[in-house]
């Protein structure tokens, strides 16, 4: 008996940290994409010819920025 609600519980608490570590690798995953990856993903499409396509996401994201701290 008390085998199964120290596996309950154990479930519990460990169900709870691991929700807490996919949330946490989430958020430093969009904060790595947003401040490393895209401006060298930006940089290396104009380097590579691409640069139709990456001033029109520059801008929509450049918009977008400036109207959510706004």
């Amino acid at each position: 008996m008390m085998t199964i609600i120290f596996f309950i519980l154990f479930f519990m608490i460990f169900g709870r940290l691991l929700g807490f570590a996919f949330k946490a690798t989430w958020g430093i995953m969009k904060f790595l994409f947003y401040i490393v990856f895209l401006p060298f993903i930006l940089v290396g499409m104009v380097a590579y010819g691409f640069a139709f396509i990456a001033l029109p996401i520059l801008l929509i994201i450049g918009v977008v920025g400036l109207l959510r701290t706004a």
